[in-house]
């Protein structure tokens, strides 16, 4: 199995190297590990879904005011 770099799978996916750094951090992609300073990623990871809130409103408490 081969492994990607950060670079790498941001072209490949189309999404910003610290987004991708964020979601190696957080365990969202499988089988990244750290090496170092650099992550190295299967070059067979799927990208994970998009969890971010993007509604605009974001809840804070379940109390409404």
């Amino acid at each position: 199995m081969g492994y990607l770099s950060i670079s790498q799978v941001a072209e490949k996916w189309g999404i910003k190297q610290r987004r991708i750094r964020v979601l190696c951090a957080e365990g969202r992609i499988e089988g990244a590990c750290k090496a170092g300073a650099f992550w190295l990623i299967p070059e067979d990871a799927e990208k994970p879904k998009d969890e971010r809130i993007k509604s605009g409103k974001y809840i804070k408490n379940s109390e409404v005011v």
